[in-house]
């Protein structure tokens, strides 16, 4: 047993990434409280002009990079749904037709809401775009991502639970400034169901313009969380995502998924799979039909990084919401050990917090071992549910602070990963309690795939060296 135990602390000193022990932080966050900013703040001005298009966001509208989604609202009447763009500023040498909805929630009618898919377009590309009529159109533009490639560098942003409050704004603003060109967004986006009856779509409405100075520009990769689900029966509202799914649409099909809620995208090296913690998820059930398909979609050899996103934590130890993803772990922690994903990213916890490389798929209800051990082919797990929203923050964890969490801190912020090339990438978690941006938490983050192909390579190298001088000599 004694033996046993030696052998686990030196293996675990071993597999971490940071070389450290679990840290605490001891930062206090200052006391100011957390609302809502005012519905007549410049943050939710609506655009100039009758029936301005306003709430423009834009997502991945393919598997592979080469199209988007871009939706709008129009709030008086449909205008056109047509989107113009090319590849200079003002100069619009292609036109998309798109389509448009509405619905209503409560007493509450949406305005008219776009839908337009841009497909065939050039990896790596500026493109600019116009959409709405006459002096009220607008117009901006995006960057496509590079092509499917192992060694393609990208920087992505990672934010969660994000609302929209002061601290919302700070987070959002700094997040603006990091350089990185994608957001993987890991659910509750607007927390428009805190609010009643008519005031939950202007909620919704609110917030659409509060991120499109981001959303209108930059690809955001979404997810839902339980503020999506708006289950709420004394409004008669009983369809659960009902805003989210007509709102914010995403390329579901692309991935051969039958729901909006999960889905699988690959954009520069990475594969990103997005899974829905409040949609069915159990063997056998659609989520779990399709995820099993798309892991063996997964080429590693093309797509290096596995990502995986979900609203709820596998390994928290926070008092909120502590064991609420011990379901998730159950059906799909041995998966992502199986298909040595590289890291999943969460929300939920309105804190932040980072594993070290575990697993606890050896336990079962009569044997194993009852705790997560280290696992040098077990994702990184990293808690970013610290967007800002009027909840406040998660202040309280756990004590001890276990042996899997690395890093943990309650403060509001945002992460950044980039992609160097197919063996390494870059984490930095960003804390904005303190009026600026300060990196706080950041690591050099190993690729599973072809780390355990390092010594490999290197023999190859060193053979192929060989070869060449032995061919000069002759």
């Amino acid at each position: 047993m004694l033996l046993h135990l030696l052998f686990s602390l030196f293996a675990f000193v071993t597999f971490i990434d940071s070389g450290n022990a679990g840290v605490t932080s001891s930062f206090t966050r200052g006391e100011f409280p957390t609302v809502d900013i005012p519905l007549d703040n410049e943050v939710f001005a609506v655009p100039k002009g009758y029936n301005a298009p306003q709430q423009v966001h834009i997502t991945q509208g393919d598997y592979d990079g080469k199209a988007v989604l871009i939706s709008w609202v129009t709030p008086d009447k449909p205008g056109t749904s047509e989107v113009r763009y090319g590849l200079s500023e003002g100069k619009y040498e292609f036109t998309a037709k798109g389509s448009f909805t509405n619905y209503t929630f409560y007493t509450y009618k949406s305005g008219y809401i776009h839908k337009c898919l841009l497909n065939g377009l050039q990896y790596d590309t500026k493109y600019y775009y116009e959409i709405g009529d006459g002096d009220s159109a607008r117009s901006f533009w995006f960057e496509t991502p590079p092509k499917v490639d192992p060694d393609a560098s990208y920087k992505f942003g990672i934010i969660g639970d994000l609302g929209q409050t002061y601290d919302s704004l700070s987070t959002l603003q700094h997040y603006m400034n990091s350089g990185a060109k994608t957001v993987l967004f890991v659910g509750d986006l607007s927390y428009a169901d805190r609010y009643k009856y008519h005031n939950v779509g202007v909620r919704w409405d609110s917030w659409g313009r509060f991120v499109e100075p981001s959303t209108a520009y930059q690809t955001w990769i979404w997810n839902t969380g339980n503020h999506e689900i708006e289950y709420m029966p004394y409004m008669d509202e009983v369809t659960m995502f009902k805003s989210y799914l007509y709102r914010y649409p995403t390329p579901y099909q692309a991935s051969k998924s039958t729901s909006p809620l999960w889905y699988s995208i690959r954009r520069a090296s990475a594969h990103i799979i997005v899974l829905s913690a409040y949609s069915p998820f159990v063997k056998y059930t659609p989520q779990w039909k399709w995820l099993r398909e798309e892991f063996k979609n997964v080429d590693r050899k093309k797509t290096p990084w596995l990502i995986v996103l979900m609203h709820v934590p596998i390994y928290n130890s926070n008092v909120a919401h502590f064991m609420e993803g011990e379901s998730l772990r159950s059906v799909f922690e041995a998966w992502f050990v199986e298909h040595k994903v590289d890291v999943v990213f969460a929300g939920h916890v309105h804190a932040y917090e980072r594993s070290y490389r575990v697993s606890n798929i050896r336990f079962n209800i009569s044997s194993g071992d009852p705790y997560p051990v280290p696992d040098k082919s077990a994702p990184v797990y990293i808690t970013v549910g610290d967007g800002g929203n009027q909840e406040g923050l998660a202040v309280r964890f756990r004590d001890p602070q276990p042996d899997y969490s690395a890093f943990r801190e309650a403060s509001y912020g945002h992460s950044t990963l980039e992609i160097q090339n197919r063996t390494h990438a870059l984490y930095h978690w960003n804390r904005n309690d303190d009026g600026k941006k300060v990196k706080i938490d950041s690591f050099v983050l190993h690729n599973l795939y072809w780390g355990s192909r390092r010594k490999l390579n290197k023999n190859r190298l060193r053979s192929v060296i060989l070869n060449k001088a032995s061919t000069a000599q002759q």
